[in-house]
């Protein structure tokens, strides 16, 4: 597989995995961004923790669905993230999510 192919598949599959996104926004109340993972869920809480002077965020989330072109199912019933970075987390108005019918 040349470099042209891969670059090819890889931008046909973020082109499937934004239409995915389009048709299942309107299903999730918030909006959770990671240093790692974007992610769609209907619950989310964030925990700071604290262990032996180090600050890391527990993160929770329930019926979750995960941005990533290289997972075969990207929905989860209940996904749990640690981590040192920051925690983006936006509860979504039904305005916010109106797509566009055609991708750029």
């Amino acid at each position: 597989m040349s470099q042209e192919d891969l670059e090819k598949y890889e931008n046909e599959m973020e082109l499937a995995l934004y239409r995915e996104y389009r048709d299942v926004v309107n299903l999730f109340s918030h909006v959770v961004e990671t240093e790692r993972r974007f992610y769609l869920c209907n619950a989310v809480d964030v925990k700071v923790r604290s262990d032996h002077g180090e600050v890391y965020f527990e993160v929770t989330m329930e019926d979750a669905w995960v941005w990533d072109i290289y997972r075969p199912a990207r929905f989860a019933k209940r996904v749990r993230v640690v981590t040192f970075k920051d925690v983006n987390v936006e509860e979504l108005a039904k305005t916010d999510i109106q797509m566009p019918d055609q991708p750029f």
